[in-house]
């Protein structure tokens, strides 16, 4: 039997590992996507909301299944490219319809359940498992042990929040595994009395699901074309712009900088606001006061390495001395245009206190670029996926990304997979 050949690398997994290391993949490259809401994901991979999360499972099954052909059934789709872009509609539809109106947050939960939920559906559909085996594995992903989100947040805050998505995957892919095997399900997991999902770890509230499954999330997701946590982006934006109107005396930073105030919505607020003491890259990439002074103070966006222990920023007193002069504060009205399903904006606004206890201008941005709204975003998104291809061939990158760019949806998950695997 042949396993799932891991993109970028030399090994050949069985699906479950797989999943796990290609979810984690996606995180730790920022691969990533986002959506607002009520809760926080990346469909993909979905803290804003990553629902790319949801690949690592994905990809890992259909090149498995198109290498084993025998594991699959008669309901089985194709394994081509075209599947994969429909299962991952699917994928975001659900974590992301669920996403918008139910908040797992407020219960200590992280949203990777809806990962690991989207995922199992999706993945019972690519194995072919009837609808009832279906229904039974989606009852396992509810009653399955599901993370809290302490890990993303002040002192605990730590790598497992770039593995959390692949985990979800991994679950996912073995539910679904399991179910497959003959695993019956649980037909009341959500609303069985005190026992149930509702009752157990929601508060005995229901799900409510404000729009019918279509293709609504994928159109409306915003891309990471930058590294740095998605409701940031804004912020950060507005800050560049900032910095290149400051007048020639407050260049040094240091002391030409009384107060920094940042009016955004309630998300922002919460997940990344962080005073005090930053312990690992983790904490950085999760910290609006530490993007944004290295943002200032580099008068360009970060890079992936600026999170980093060893990098120049983590131990720059200067850092530490803009981010005590940082004020954030919730805009209620920001907060209400993030939730308004007709809006969905992520508004920041920035402005300066001088030395001389004058304001700059205030700087507000309501869609960074990676915003389906933006008229930048398309061409942002192109450039990224044109550098990563660069980066990864190592002869003829012209050609090679193109090749990749172009890819059809009639091309198997194999051949696609193996343009991208390091082995022999």
């Amino acid at each position: 039997m042949h396993g799932f050949r891991l993109p970028g690398t030399s090994f050949e997994l069985d699906p479950v590992k797989g999943a796990f290391d290609m979810g984690t993949l996606i995180r730790y490259l920022d691969h990533n996507d986002a959506l607002t809401g009520a809760e926080w994901g990346h469909p993909s991979g979905m803290g804003s909301f990553r629902v790319f999360d949801n690949i690592g499972a994905i990809l890992a099954v259909t090149d498995w299944l198109s290498r084993n052909p025998s594991e699959s059934t008669d309901l089985s789709p194709p394994m081509t490219i075209h599947t994969v872009l429909c299962a991952l509609i699917k994928a975001y539809e659900i974590q992301g319809c669920f996403q918008l109106a139910n908040a797992f947050n407020s219960v200590g939960l992280d949203h990777v359940v809806l990962v690991k939920v989207a995922s199992t559906a999706v993945v019972s559909w690519l194995l072919g498992l009837t609808e009832p085996q279906a229904v039974d594995a989606i009852s396992h992903a509810w009653m399955d042990g599901h993370p809290l989100r302490v890990y993303r947040h002040n002192q605990n805050t730590g790598p497992r929040k770039g593995w959390a998505g692949g985990d979800a995957c991994m679950r996912a892919v073995h539910l679904a595994l399991l179910t497959r095997s003959g695993q019956p399900g649980a037909p009341t997991v959500l609303s069985a009395s005190r026992w149930g999902f509702y009752d157990a770890l929601f508060r005995g509230k229901e799900f409510s699901l404000p729009r019918p499954f279509g293709t609504w999330v994928v159109e409306n997701t915003l891309f990471k074309v930058v590294p740095a946590e998605a409701h940031a982006l804004c912020a950060m934006e507005a800050a560049l712009i900032l910095r290149r109107g400051l007048p020639q005396s407050s260049i040094d930073l240091e002391r030409g900088i009384h107060k920094l105030k940042i009016r955004t919505h309630a998300a922002a607020c919460l997940i990344i606001d962080k005073p005090g003491q930053l312990n690992n890259a983790a904490d950085r990439d999760h910290c609006m006061q530490y993007i944004l002074a290295v943002t200032m103070l580099k008068g360009q966006q970060p890079e992936y390495h600026d999170y980093s222990d060893d990098s120049p920023w983590a131990t720059d007193p200067i850092v530490t001395k803009l981010r005590a002069k940082m004020e954030i504060v919730e805009d209620e009205k920001f907060t209400k245009d993030y939730l308004c399903s007709q809006k969905r904006s992520m508004t920041s606004a920035l402005s300066i206190k001088l030395p001389d206890g004058s304001w700059t201008e205030e700087i507000c941005v309501e869609y960074p670029v990676g915003s389906p709204r933006h008229a930048e975003t398309s061409k942002a998104v192109k450039d990224k996926i044109a550098t990563n291809f660069s980066m990864f061939f190592e002869s003829g990158k012209d050609k090679e990304t193109e090749r990749m760019i172009s890819i059809k949806g009639d091309m198997l998950v194999r051949d696609l997979v193996d343009t991208l695997w390091r082995g022999v």
